[in-house]
């Protein structure tokens, strides 16, 4: 079972303004590639999974939007930890 659910928000500049979407989705499928557990939500995206590798994953978010020519990137994170595990599904499963 996982030990963590980080969310996350990824706001990169872009080079001359133009609209950040195709850049957001570039940032998804760096998660979608990972292989992890994840849901996207209309202002961020929830992945599960282990702490390091998830902060490994929003390392290469950011690296790819520097590779697509973006100048900075803000990234919003937050982090429920649970050593001895926790999913998606656990949290939400009342709400469903």
């Amino acid at each position: 079972m996982a030990n963590a659910l980080v969310s996350v928000q990824i706001i990169p500049k872009t080079k001359n303004g133009e609209d950040s979407i195709p850049y957001v989705d570039a940032a998804i499928d760096v998660i979608e590639q990972s292989g992890v557990k994840y849901q996207v939500n209309p202002l961020e995206t929830t992945m599960e999974g282990e702490l390091t590798a998830l902060f490994s994953i929003i390392e290469k978010m950011n690296e790819k939007m520097a590779s697509l020519g973006c100048p900075s990137i803000i990234s919003q994170v937050k982090v429920f930890y649970k050593p001895d595990g926790t999913s998606m599904d656990v949290l939400t499963e009342k709400y469903r």
